[in-house]
């Protein structure tokens, strides 16, 4: 298989763990495969490859130091945890890599580290520091701080990853969860649900085959990991979800051996900054718009007019990131915006040679220009 080729020659791997990988049911962390996890990381090192690791695990991880065996469900109580596991955590970490004569740099991050553009190229500046005196970058939100994270939790560490993925431009991403992939149906209901071993395209279908949260310790679901999966190929980085309970199976992957469910991107590179206006600020509203703006943004690389949009959602401003969606609700994009959503309620389906004359003044002929602007879905 072709694809499988061409997962073999990634150089630059950001890998996932969770919190239902990395700990018992009790919630106390699970050493045993915390080390086989380091050792194939280790490995992977020794082949030349960047390896970056995204860790869950520091509430769970403060949870068992305290013998708390039901998750809070308070913000603070939530913080104070992560305040106590973080440690916790880092310091397994660094013990075993240390065993390998690798080095180990603790990262954590906020919301607001990916939405502020200054931040978001400090973070990305000190991860290829990292990389490049050969430290094994490890990676976690910054829960202890962060309550946005912890109330909406912006990715479950899932999204996080990809955003990180995206951040330094990664060839691969592997999510190690509990679950051999994506499937059919959910497979602990319906013992007739089949693995998908690959995926070229998220469409609305395989949205659908998402489920719930499967563990009472992390915050994930296949849910959140379909959304990485957009965010990764988006930005054209491939991603695998796989079974994290033999992290030696990870070696398959570098062996041209299928493993899991594959996501593979048909996206080149998409440049630093496009990358933050798709996923680094948080998003104020959406554009709908007809037929003709879609093909105008996806085939033809132009810019948003108003005389594309026939819906405007939400409350936002000039300057604001908008989502932009197709008539059938399916995301295309994502980009600043000229106007706010009452300029472009009154100028939409409107030429740009009205707007002087429906507004007063004109500030640009495009809702959103093409240099602001970010093509999110998978262009056939």
């Amino acid at each position: 298989m072709d694809y499988l080729q061409r997962l073999q020659s990634a150089r630059r791997i950001v890998i996932k763990v969770g919190t239902s990988t990395l700990t018992h049911r009790t919630g106390k962390l699970n050493l045993n495969l915390i080390e086989q996890l380091v050792r194939q990381l280790a490995d992977l090192h020794n082949q030349g490859k960047e390896v970056v690791l995204v860790t869950s695990g520091a509430v769970g991880a403060g949870m068992g130091r305290l013998n708390i065996t039901a998750k809070p469900s308070s913000i603070v109580e939530n913080q104070a945890l992560a305040a106590i596991g973080q440690g916790l955590l880092m310091q397994v970490y660094e013990k075993l890599f240390s065993e390998y004569g690798l080095i180990v740099a603790q990262v954590l991050l906020t919301r607001n580290d990916v939405s502020d553009r200054k931040r978001y190229l400090n973070s990305r500046n000190t991860i290829m520091a990292l990389l490049k005196y050969q430290v094994i970058p490890v990676i976690n939100e910054n829960d202890t701080v962060a309550t946005e994270e912890l109330k909406y939790k912006f990715g479950q560490n899932d999204c996080l990853s990809a955003l990180v993925a995206g951040l330094i431009e990664a060839d691969l991403l592997v999510l190690l969860s509990d679950i051999n992939g994506l499937y059919t149906a959910d497979p602990h209901k319906n013992c007739a649900a089949s693995l998908i071993p690959l995926v070229t395209e998220i469409t609305p279908e395989i949205m659908k085959m998402a489920g719930g949260s499967g563990s009472g310790l992390g915050t994930g679901g296949m849910i959140t990991k379909i959304e990485a999966a957009q965010m990764a190929t988006a930005a054209g980085t491939s991603m695998i979800i796989m079974n994290g309970s033999n992290p030696a199976e990870i070696q398959k992957i570098f062996k041209g051996e299928p493993v899991g469910t594959v996501f593979l991107s048909s996206q080149p590179a998409v440049n630093n900054r496009k990358h933050w206006i798709a996923y680094g600020p948080p998003l104020n509203g959406e554009l709908v718009v007809d037929e003709g703006a879609e093909l105008a943004l996806v085939k033809k690389g132009k810019s948003l007019l108003p005389s594309g949009i026939i819906e405007v959602r939400g409350q936002f401003d000039e300057g604001d990131l908008v989502k932009i969606l197709s008539r059938a609700n399916m995301e295309l994009g994502r980009g600043f915006t000229n106007y706010g959503n009452q300029q472009l309620n009154k100028i939409r389906g409107k030429k740009s040679t009205d707007i002087q004359m429906v507004l007063g003044y004109k500030f640009t002929d495009e809702a959103v220009h093409r240099d602001n602007l970010v093509i999110t879905c998978t262009q056939n």
